[in-house]
């Protein structure tokens, strides 16, 4: 099995809520970006810091004018990954960049569609509840 290495980048993306005239200030890590790097672990570290680097946030480059070059503190962490804070003008944000190991993928799939019988059953009856999609996961592959 050959190693497929990406670079990933997600963004803090916060948002304001106001509740019982509280403000609060919800922040939640949305992966924004994933990178094919063709190479090894070491190509994939070093555009890891290419992209810590130079990655613009889409909270900054909607706001930025041609030229723009936001304040940037990118710190490297002890497992590899880059923290990235970032200010321009009254904006901050943050991002995160690291590395990852593709290790699984797999297809979506769909169930067959129902047939008119069962279609007219379920609109007479109500809805069922919801079936689990597929076995429970158990810890050491335990079925």
């Amino acid at each position: 099995m050959t190693a497929e290495w990406y670079v990933l980048v997600e963004e803090d993306t916060r948002e304001t809520k106001r509740a019982d005239g509280v403000e609060l200030r919800l922040h939640r890590w949305k992966l924004v970006a994933t990178q094919h790097i063709a190479g090894d672990e070491e190509q994939a570290a070093a555009a890891a810091e290419d992209a810590a680097l130079h990655y613009m946030p889409g909270v900054l480059a909607r706001h930025a004018r041609p030229g723009d070059e936001p304040a940037r503190q990118a710190f490297l962490t002890q497992d590899g990954a880059w923290v990235v804070f970032l200010r321009q003008r009254h904006r901050e944000c943050h991002i995160r960049v690291t590395t990852a190991r593709l290790v699984h993928t797999q297809e979506e799939k769909e169930a067959p569609p129902k047939s008119f019988k069962e279609k007219l059953r379920s609109a007479l009856d109500g809805p069922q509840p919801p079936e689990p999609a597929g076995r429970p996961w158990k810890p050491g592959g335990e079925t």
